[in-house]
């Protein structure tokens, strides 16, 4: 994973001593209020509370600073990660101390798996009361620890500035990731000084951003003798700002380009090296290309295991070439033979200029071969799907159109589930940073807020929450405070009344036994149409909470209905999608399997021949 996601500019960083400001005399609350604006927050997402409350008062006075107050903590924090994937910059929450702060641990969790820039503000008890179980204490720096970059306990007003701009750095820097700053209440009722920039120590932090040479060049040699290579592209390359120089890498060598989950729109889905994405519900190509390659160069990615399938049995025929900024996750799941740590983008330049070398020396590889079969897969198991018999929306077909008629760099955040995987498939992503997403955590409720955070950090862009019936039901209160703060988001409910990737596995593993996985009605509801009653009723439910409410049950009426909701740029739009309820994401490789196992759609086993096993 790399330095800072992708966005318009870096965060301003405080630097190593240099000229200080002349101290002013200020209260610890103060003093919070004035960092934040020196490190370059612009937008803050959170709820007041008493522990917190004091950084509240000077917070009202600042005019570099936007709060915006949601509706729960959860939503706080998936807005600053969703603000900080759009933007490139640092994602801000607060919090009060107890329930506040552990409402934050699902986002802050979320952040880590997917390595967002995130900072996350609570208040904390008086530093008397810590550890007397307090009212509404919570260890929240010990409930944090596994899952932040770094965190820090202050209960010293004067060390508010250093902290704050030391957790904007490290958060930033390296692969980035959240980082917890929890501030004892007297510390942000006390007098202090402010002067800026602080005093950055850091002992044991440098994260390695230059490659070594020597590496570079094995790696180089490899991909010139290679056979079947495959550029394995995660969301490391997006964070790095490396995608100018991915499409350099790639055109280069000619290798097919294979992008995760996260690292959608790091390389153009529409060009002809991009063979899909991998994984569980990768495309045909994608999965057997790394099953079938005889070289694997990982950029900025982890060999998951969403991506890998059974691991003993992931890409048997491959060397492997590994580049990420941090050095844990090289041979954590799938050993190297080439070890790279450093920062995506200076890796990728300095792989061009030792391909070019090799190329000058006359090596150069032939993919020939590996490109008729890649291209014959390509053409016989293409992404597809099936309109319903009884002529109902397919749940595909109104993600696809979406994607289709959206405005020009429209963003677009999913939830989680078989709208996830149908918007990654269907939306045609060819520019990084237009798609947001839970990969590693999986967060159901992530679309909506998370969404808000993107369209309040780039407001100029069309932003368009996918969501299902199921993960709208978690967080769509975060619609009042897009209403209430002028962040005209776009949410598309994919309504077929289900949990609906959980239905999926109990058809196809649990004999169609559907444990609470029906939405629409409750334990004693035996009317088959109840999915008629509509409770809650999503178009009343949204129009409540200040936003236009929409439904759309026909394809006739499709195109019409998404055409409105773009039109509509004054206040939130929901749209009620009611889908066909037994449409299966395909392809699908089943958990615990090996990747060679993937269908291609239900009961249809790929057939790649008896030549390629070579």
């Amino acid at each position: 994973m790399t330095e800072q996601a992708t966005g318009a500019h870096p965060q301003p960083r405080p630097r190593s001593g240099g000229q200080q400001s002349a101290p002013e005399h200020v209260t610890g609350a103060q003093s919070l209020i004035r960092s934040l604006e020196e490190v370059g927050a612009d937008t803050v997402f959170g709820i007041p509370g008493g522990a917190i409350l004091p950084a509240y008062d000077p917070l009202m006075d600042s005019t570099r600073v936007r709060h915006v107050l949601v509706r729960h903590e959860q939503g706080a924090g998936h807005a600053a990660t969703g603000y900080a994937q759009a933007t490139g910059r640092v994602g801000v929450c607060m919090a009060t101390s107890g329930p506040g702060a552990t409402n934050l641990v699902t986002p802050i969790a979320d952040a880590h798996m997917d390595s967002v820039p995130l900072v996350a503000i609570t208040g904390q008890v008086a530093s008397k009361a810590i550890g007397t179980d307090a009212f509404q204490e919570a260890d929240i720096v010990g409930i944090t620890m596994p899952i932040t970059k770094h965190n820090f306990l202050v209960t010293k007003a004067e060390d508010i500035p250093r902290v704050i701009a030391q957790a904007f750095h490290i958060a930033s820097t390296g692969r980035p990731g959240p980082v917890l700053v929890d501030i004892a209440k007297d510390a942000l009722q006390a007098k202090t000084t402010f002067s800026w920039p602080p005093v950055m120590d850091l002992p044991g932090y440098r994260p390695v951003t230059k490659p070594h040479a020597k590496q570079i060049r094995e790696g180089a040699k490899l991909i010139t003798q290679a056979k079947r290579p495959v550029l394995y592209v995660g969301g490391g390359v997006i964070k790095a700002r490396a995608t100018a120089e991915l499409k350099v890498l790639a055109e280069l060598t000619g290798a097919p380009v294979t992008t995760t989950l996260m690292g959608l729109g790091a390389f153009p889905d529409s060009h002809p090296l991009h063979v899909g994405m991998p994984g569980m519900h990768g495309a045909v190509t994608a999965v057997t290309a790394l099953q079938k390659a005889d070289l694997i160069v990982a950029l900025g990615t982890r060999f998951d295991d969403r991506v890998t399938g059974k691991l003993d049995s992931f890409a048997p025929y491959a060397k492997i070439v590994h580049a990420d900024i941090d050095p844990a996750e090289i041979g954590k799941n799938r050993a190297a033979d080439v070890p790279i740590v450093g920062d995506a983008r200076e890796v990728i330049a300095d792989l061009i200029q030792a391909v070019q070398k090799e190329h000058s020396e006359g090596h150069q590889g032939d993919y020939s071969a590996w490109w008729r079969d890649l291209t014959r897969w390509r053409d016989t198991y293409p992404l597809g799907y099936d309109l319903p018999d009884d002529g109902s929306l397919s749940p595909q077909q109104v993600i696809e159109r979406i994607g289709q008629l959206a405005p020009e760099g429209t963003i677009f955040a999913a939830g989680v589930g078989q709208h996830q995987m149908w918007s990654a498939h269907f939306i045609q992503y060819d520019k990084p940073a237009t798609w947001l997403n839970s990969g590693g955590a999986g967060t159901m409720g992530y679309a909506v807020p998370a969404a808000m955070g993107a369209k309040a950090g780039v407001p100029d862009r069309t932003v368009w929450a996918i969501d299902g019936d199921g993960c709208f039901q978690m967080t769509n209160q975060e619609l009042t405070t897009c209403a209430l703060n002028n962040i005209p988001i776009k949410v598309a409910i994919i309504n077929n009344g289900a949990l609906g990737m959980v239905r999926q596995w109990q058809t196809l593993f649990y004999n169609q036994r559907y444990s609470n996985t029906v939405l629409h009605s409750g334990p004693d509801d035996v009317n088959p149409d109840a999915r008629g009653t509509r409770v809650p009723d999503f178009v009343k439910l949204s129009e409540a909470m200040g936003c236009v409410g929409l439904r759309c049950e026909s394809p006739e009426d499709l195109d019409k209905v998404i055409e409105e909701a773009n039109s509509i740029n004054d206040r939130p739009v929901v749209v009620d999608f009611i889908v066909h309820e037994d449409a299966m994401v395909w392809p699908m490789v089943a958990a615990g399997t090996s990747n060679d196992e993937i269908m291609a759609a239900r009961d249809v086993r790929p057939d790649f021949g008896d030549n390629e096993d070579d």
